[in-house]
């Protein structure tokens, strides 16, 4: 019962770590750093050309007022706007090549400093993804960042591509649900075929729902449109705040306008440097560590952990529950939870441990024939809401990991890539993106995996060593490749520094953005 309760009180806790959803894992690496003045003289990155962005923005003012169409996690909307919280748009190019040509609108909201006295500027956020809503996400979000709330106006936004800034979509409700569905360990060739025909029916509904965008969305041009949103806001420079995919969107900004750096955050980093086969395999040792812990801590107190009395026989039913999915998918009211849905349920609970009681509860309600919970997480995770209706992030996502590369796998090396990560894990291991780039209507390009800030402000990295989706070996390495950072380690669990509760990870990061002081080389925070 502790633990029931325990659970019924993470669901704020949910909420923000699944925003940060998405990224790449890492095994644990040593080294890396930078000076107490920012500055790293290692990494191999070429500089990257800025766009004509960089020298001429064009500025204009938002018109803020009331935020109107605020969705919660369980995607009701409030009954009335909050007054703190205030929306707007701002009009970007949609190819920055034509900057007279067709324009979109980027989805804007702000959070006003709570103490206007002593105000510093804009704090603009990204939360992760690709694909998350900042403007959702930073009206849920907003009561955990109190204190740099009293300094700065809090801002976010919805991406290009995003929720409300032409959001992508690939084809109705039907289509993305027998994709999320979709079984995500093929135990043979005839399963792999099935998948590999979901997912060209998802492909081909993206290009026919949204084909006009694809070519467009990226987070190079995301991060020219930040450059307009800071200039919007009146700043000199960005103060900035990334999470997760936030943090290759931050890079990308740095690289692409150092000049116009402010006090730069980059917390759950990945590399955006790393091949897809990579990042898949990664991320699979980063799940996999993370399931382990999890094990390891259900079982510390036996009589609690429902899903058995030790490590090993908690992971045996733990996988006997997947098989048994894959056999039978279990029945929760009009809906199946298959082994795809219960997998995405227990690795959106990894990404913090304040969830995982919610797990062990939910894996043993499903082992009991009760899959209500692993559903709800599964459907947290991939933005399904209760009316069966979907937000943008599980399009939004492969439209913009395959606009950032220009890999395109062949079957020979997809099947190769899956059988490497099976072995390192039965529960994650998989094909990962490549399998959907590898079918993807638009090509790709890789500007956006060559990052070097040279010329910039000092930037923060902070790196968490049980990081599941941004594992801790990321982290040294986007820092070298900055050249202008600041390697922050966080000695803890979950995915996401900052958000983890840590009183010392939460002084380093408001010292630096209120006071503008930077952390000495070698932090680090043993967790709290």
């Amino acid at each position: 019962m502790a633990r029931i309760l325990r659970a019924a009180a993470t669901a704020t806790a949910l909420s923000l770590a699944l925003s940060a959803c998405g990224g790449a894992g890492e095994e644990h690496h040593a080294g890396g750093g930078g000076t107490g003045q920012g500055s790293v003289v290692s990494g191999t990155s070429e500089p990257v050309a800025s766009p004509t962005t960089a020298t001429a923005t064009p500025a204009e003012t938002i018109a803020w007022g009331p935020c109107t169409d605020i969705r919660r996690p369980g995607a009701e909307t409030p009954a009335k706007p909050d007054p703190a919280q205030q929306c707007g748009r701002i009009k970007v190019p949609l190819d920055y090549a034509k900057p007279a040509g067709e324009s979109i609108e980027i989805a804007v909201i702000r959070v006003k400093a709570t103490d206007p006295g002593r105000r510093i500027g804009s704090l603009v956020f990204n939360f992760g993804g690709p694909g998350a809503s900042g403007v959702d996400t930073m009206a849920q979000a907003a009561k955990a960042f109190t204190t740099l709330n009293s300094r700065y106006d809090l801002v976010s936004f919805d991406p290009r591509g995003v929720g409300r800034s032409d959001g992508v979509r690939c084809g109705d409700s039907g289509v993305i649900e027998r994709f999320t569905a979709m079984d995500t360990l093929p135990a043979n060739e005839t399963e792999r075929a099935r998948s590999r025909e979901t997912t060209k029916e998802f492909v081909t509904a993206c290009q026919r729902t949204s084909g006009r965008l694809l070519p467009y969305i990226g987070t190079v041009n995301a991060a020219a449109d930040m450059d307009r949103l800071r200039a919007a806001l009146g700043e000199a420079r960005l103060n900035y705040f990334g999470i997760s995919y936030g943090t290759q969107l931050g890079a990308v900004y740095a690289t692409r306008f150092p000049k116009n750096v402010g006090r730069f955050v980059l917390d759950a980093p990945l590399d955006p440097s790393v091949t897809l086969a990579t990042r898949t395999m990664v991320q699979t040792k980063g799940f996999q560590h993370a399931y382990e812990a999890f094990l390891r801590d259900c079982v510390k107190q036996p009589r609690e952990c429902e899903i058995g009395s030790d490590a090993t026989i908690a992971d045996k039913n733990v996988i006997k529950l997947m098989d048994d999915l894959n056999d039978k998918p279990l029945k929760v009211g009009k809906r199946l939870l298959t082994q795809g849905l219960a997998g995405t349920g227990i690795a959106a609970a990894l990404y913090s441990r304040a969830t995982w009681p919610l797990l062990d509860q939910g894996l043993s309600q499903a082992m009991k024939g009760d899959g209500r919970i692993l559903l709800a997480l599964s459907d947290s995770y991939s933005g399904r809401q209760p009316d069966g209706s979907y937000s943008t992030l599980m399009s939004s996502f492969p439209a913009i990991s395959c606009a950032d590369t220009t890999e395109r796998p062949t079957p020979e090396q997809l099947n190769a890539l899956e059988d490497e990560t099976l072995k390192v894990s039965p529960l994650f291991g998989g094909a990962g993106m490549g399998l959907i780039c590898s079918m993807w209507p638009t090509p790709g390009n890789d500007e956006a995996r060559r990052i070097n800030a040279t010329g910039s402000a000092p930037i923060l990295v902070v790196g968490g060593t049980g990081d599941p989706a941004t594992p801790y070996e990321w982290a040294p390495k986007l820092t070298a490749e900055l050249r202008t950072g600041v390697l922050v380690t966080y000695k803890g669990e979950g995915h996401g520094a900052y958000l983890s509760g840590d009183t010392c990870i939460k002084k380093t990061i408001d010292a630096y953005l209120i006071d503008g002081k930077v952390p000495d080389r070698g932090t680090v925070c043993t967790g709290s």
